[in-house]
């Protein structure tokens, strides 16, 4: 073998030539270069040690492009480049699809900028009848003294073909790419190639053994990109029940997948029985045979995950050998489709949490709105940030915003335990600084490793917010655990973000911990809050300052009668970096409250006339509000009962408040004791604790909350 190292002279094309020595077909010479000099086969194996090779073996092609990137030489004299049509001065592109025409361009002038080559890009180039050629292309430079660039291009080896194409299709984690990226390598057998699935894997469900003639397929890739005739199943379409099945049998003859081709036209009519099938079938009158390969999960038994399809012109049948190399490729990549199918069933599973995790409707007394924008369409892209907002028993509304450390089904899930437990504790009447106190001990209990409750994920430094609308006095109560502080834009149309006491975040180790702290202020009607996560005002190109501002701008600028989910929407795609880094979510809520009319508040000495005043105040208001005579009385003995109890187990002054809210009435007694009035059996007998098995009874619901001077029990009742 000569080791010489070729000469720094050689142009491009011949360092190529002489790289791929083995590929010359014995007994014949090189191709010329663009320049007329024959490439210089040196670096490959004794010409002895050479198998013996036909002319159609010669697979090394080149093209010389000035700064046009127009034809200025080429090379394209070996038989298996018949059909590319590359006169000199014709634009390369016009030998690409279309589809691929902006890639290529901008890999083209990449180069001639930088004079960096781009090495072994796997290419489909466009034949003069339509057909399409796979090669690797390869972008180098042009040799000094000539300008421009030196294309050489390489009909894939079969064997060259299968690693290249395993390596690429390997690359994504989601069902449509992979899908497509498996089909594009299939072109190197055919004219038409197609990946038809199995309903579950396209919807990443789990794949099971499943009776034949319920099998669903859909059309997961199909290249070339082309206008296709009317009838025939193209991306996204699913196959005819027909079609299904015929496939299915086809491929599990002996309950053992395996490929077919079916040869001919004739033979292809004469299996499908039906003109609307062939239609839907058969890419064009040329297509003559097919080859369908299983796409195959090993196991026992093995599934059928869905079948692979390379369709060609009666001209080119299918040779043994072809079959093999298109199981071989089929059989290595089956694995990277499964993946792909798990990632999208974990996609979907979080996507589903995230959905059931939004606002509903906020009631009569707050509107709501919200985005939520993963990073990536895939679950790699999804899991961490969470909103919420629902009403709370006692007439309020909780806001909720959170932000999970992570991405995907792990995060989603540690999301979904602290929402839902955060709703719980907010409904049991827990005031926004104790919330976050338990989601705090949550967090550090899901990392202990000692509990395995960990499972490789840690959610520390995740981070909260959570504020608690009263529409009566119109306040709100605000506490954050380490996050962003919300917007708050008064109706006079100020903006600005609240000033908040930082906080290091869920889950810090005990000697970090601080308290909550319960931020209060006034949010009279009209006023508008934004509540959100990092990576909406996140950017590495501007400070954090900055980005909030923004965020205040945007937020500033809704109007009053602005639809609030319209102006939501347009607040993320004016403030949302261009790179967008993180997941973004925006919750904006619009304080309405109640009309002063419908609402009536009394506060009354711990005396033992407490109730007789308290009846005698409702009672007036009730006949205000002409209230039915049934619920009248319903009302005075509820307030009567309540009334009593604070001024027996508690002390201090006591605070009745009515509110009137649609078909029903909210009847709230506050004192300054602690205790919590508990629902217990009482026997026969027994004096104590009838009063709240009267409110039991008169109510739909009734409950407790607490306050910084003491409770509130509260009762609902129907008008």
């Amino acid at each position: 073998m000569d080791s010489t190292p070729p000469s720094s002279s050689s142009s491009p094309f011949d360092l190529v030539s002489s790289a791929l020595g083995r590929y010359i077909p014995r007994g014949q010479a090189a191709a010329p270069g663009p320049a007329g000099a024959p490439a210089d086969p040196a670096g490959g194996p004794p010409e002895q040690d050479l198998p013996a090779a036909g002319p159609q073996e010669q697979i090394l092609g080149a093209v010389n492009l000035d700064r046009e990137l127009r034809v200025t030489h080429r090379n394209l004299e070996a038989p298996v480049f018949a059909g590319l049509d590359a006169p000199t001065g014709s634009p390369f592109v016009d030998l690409l699809p279309q589809g691929d025409v902006p890639t290529v361009t901008r890999r083209l002038r990449q180069v001639l900028e930088t004079g960096e080559a781009h090495v072994a890009r796997v290419q489909r180039l466009r034949r003069a009848d339509g057909s399409e050629l796979v090669v690797s292309m390869s972008i180098l430079p042009a040799a000094a003294p000539q300008e421009g660039l030196t294309v050489s291009l390489i009909a894939m080896a079969r064997r060259l073909h299968l690693y290249a194409a395993e390596t690429a299709i390997g690359t994504s984690l989601d069902i449509g790419e992979t899908a497509q990226s498996l089909a594009e390598s299939l072109l190197a057998w055919g004219d038409v190639a197609a990946i038809d699935l199995d309903f579950a894997v396209w919807t990443g469900e789990g794949v099971t053994e499943r009776a034949q003639d319920r099998i669903r397929l859909r059309r997961a890739a199909l290249v070339p990109d082309r206008a296709w005739p009317e009838g025939y199943v193209t991306l996204g379409d699913d196959l005819p029940g027909e079609a299904s099945r015929l496939l299915a049998q086809a491929i599990r003859r002996a309950d053992t997948p395996q490929s077919i081709v079916v040869p001919d036209r004739a033979t292809i009519e004469r299996v499908l029985g039906s003109p609307r099938l062939v239609r839907a079938l058969v890419p064009s009158d040329r297509s003559a045979g097919v080859a369908c390969v299983p796409l195959v999960l090993e196991g026992d038994p093995p599934v059928v995950l869905g079948v692979a399809e390379v369709w060609r012109r009666a001209d080119r049948p299918f040779a043994d050998s072809e079959l093999l190399d298109l199981e071989e490729l089929v059989a290595r990549t089956s694995h990277h489709v499964d993946l792909a199918r798990q990632h999208q069933r974990e996609h979907t599973q979080v996507l589903a949490l995230q959905r059931r995790l939004l606002p509903r409707s906020g009631g009569g007394t707050i509107q709501t709105a919200s985005v939520y924008q993963p990073t990536t369409p895939d679950s790699a892209g999804v899991g961490g940030d969470w909103v919420n907002s629902f009403p709370l028993p006692d007439g309020r509304t909780a806001l909720v915003v959170g932000d999970v450390v992570g991405h995907g089904l792990g995060a989603a899930a540690t999301m979904g335990q602290l929402s839902m437990e955060a709703r719980a504790l907010l409904s049991a009447g827990l005031a926004p600084d104790e919330v976050l106190e338990h989601l705090d001990e949550t967090v550090t209990l899901l990392d202990d490793a000692e509990t395995g409750l960990a499972a490789g994920y840690s959610a520390l430094g995740s981070t909260c917010c959570i504020a608690v609308y009263d529409p009566v006095s119109h306040r709100v109560a605000l506490s954050s655990a380490g996050h962003l502080p919300p917007i708050l834009v008064s109706p006079d149309g100020r903006a600005g973000p609240l000033a908040l006491h930082p906080h290091p975040g869920l889950g810090a180790e005990f000697a970090l911990r601080e308290p909550f702290g319960v931020h209060t202020f006034v949010a009279p009607p009209g006023s508008l809050l934004a509540l959100y996560t990092d990576g909406l005002v996140e950017d590495p190109a501007v400070p954090i300052d900055e980005g909030i501002g923004r965020l205040s701008d945007a937020v500033a600028s809704v109007h009053p009668w602005d639809p609030l989910q319209q102006a939501a929407r347009r607040v993320v795609s004016e403030v949302m970096p261009a790179r967008q880094r993180d997941d973004v979510t925006l919750l904006l809520a619009r304080m309405i409250g109640y009309r002063k009319e419908d609402t009536a508040t009394w506060r009354l000495p711990a005396r033992d006339d407490a109730a007789v005043r308290a009846r005698a105040l409702v009672s007036a208001l009730l006949r205000q509000w002409r209230t039915r005579d049934g619920t009248r009385d319903s009302v005075l003995l509820l307030v009567s009962e309540l009334v009593t109890n604070a001024v027996r187990h508690a002390g201090g002054p006591i605070t009745v408040r009515l509110i009137r809210d649609g078909p029903g009435l909210l009847c709230e007694v506050g004192d300054t004791g602690n205790g919590r009035p508990r629902l217990g059996r009482a026997g026969l007998l027994d004096d104590a604790g009838r009063g709240l098995h009267v409110v039991h009874r008169l109510t739909t619901r009734w409950g407790v909350r607490w306050t910084e001077t003491g409770k509130v029990v509260w009762a609902e009742v129907v008008r």
